[in-house]
């Protein structure tokens, strides 16, 4: 059987790259059975029925995937933010970092539209900027309209299979355009009344830039943590998961635990009081989640 990746997925067809062609596949029933839903991004083995055309018949060992947006065996995950229109917001961004840290996957956060801000926005961009390099992070400030240090981005791509992330409306589009103009993606204005992006992305496909893949996917319209446990949560902070063997209980939650190392480098300003806070604010929602049976 040839093999490939599946590149695009769209009204039931799954378009599989092997080599440089391109093959329009469906998947066998049986997966169906199986409760397995190919995703872009699968390693898959396929049998061609007619010239271009084929039935996708395994689907190799996934590393990781996420659900929305539906993709599979990725790299990395770029989190967009806007500084405004829609406002930026750490609690949306630290809900995208756990969710991405959860899958093992390596979080990068670019901040776009940095050209309509003001001096005093701007500083606050940046010291936002300087936290979430000390956690760890690779954060960028970018303009889409100013495309002159879009170019600086590029080492990021490389050999890499990427996925663009963030809520609708903060210019996902208008940045990859900007990285691959040839791509023409349509880009919508934000809604006036309700402070977001239209949808402009309705499919899932991997394209080539900049020697990598990367997948532009449909806006996030819901982030809930339905797959992360509360015990995991600190892992998903990479700050807090640097320092939990130094709590005095194994298993400490950082809450109402006494002698918490967590809570006490919040008290010494070395974890971002508001990290700790969205920290505290998820391990409810996880804990008042209702059993699944």
């Amino acid at each position: 059987m040839a093999e490939g990746r599946i590149v695009k997925a769209l009204s039931g067809f799954y378009y599989v790259q092997s080599g440089d062609k391109i093959y329009s596949c469906k998947g066998r029933g049986v997966f169906r059975n199986r409760k397995i839903t190919p995703l872009v991004g699968d390693f898959v083995q396929f049998e061609e029925s007619n010239p271009g055309e084929g039935y996708i018949m395994e689907i190799e060992k996934r590393t990781n995937e996420l659900v929305r947006p539906p993709i599979a065996n990725i790299n990395q995950a770029i989190i967009v933010s806007s500084a405004v229109s829609p406002d930026f917001s750490t609690l949306l961004l630290n809900r995208f970092l756990v969710l991405i840290e959860s899958k093992d996957i390596e979080p990068l956060i670019f901040i776009t539209k940095i050209d309509l801000i003001s001096d005093e926005k701007r500083e606050e961009m940046e010291n936002y900027r300087q936290l979430f390099e000390k956690i760890g992070y690779s954060v960028e400030l970018l303009s889409s309209k100013q495309p002159d240090n879009i170019p600086e981005l590029e080492h990021y791509f490389a050999g890499k299979v990427s996925v663009f992330a963030g809520q609708s409306g903060v210019g996902k589009s208008s940045l990859l355009n900007v990285l691959k103009p040839s791509l023409l993606l349509k880009t919508a204005e934000i809604s006036k009344s309700l402070g977001r992006g239209k949808h402009t992305t309705r499919h899932v496909e991997l394209m080539e830039i900049n020697g990598g893949l990367v997948a532009d996917t449909p806006g996030f319209s819901i982030l809930e943590f339905s797959e992360i446990e509360a015990e995991e949560l600190t892992d998903c902070f990479p700050e807090m998961r640097a320092i939990k063997e130094n709590c005095k209980f194994r298993g400490c939650m950082h809450h109402k635990e006494p002698k918490c190392a967590v809570k006490e480098a919040v008290e010494n300003e070395e974890i971002p009081r508001f990290r700790y806070e969205h920290y505290l604010s998820f391990l409810e929602e996880i804990q008042d989640r209702k059993p699944r049976y």
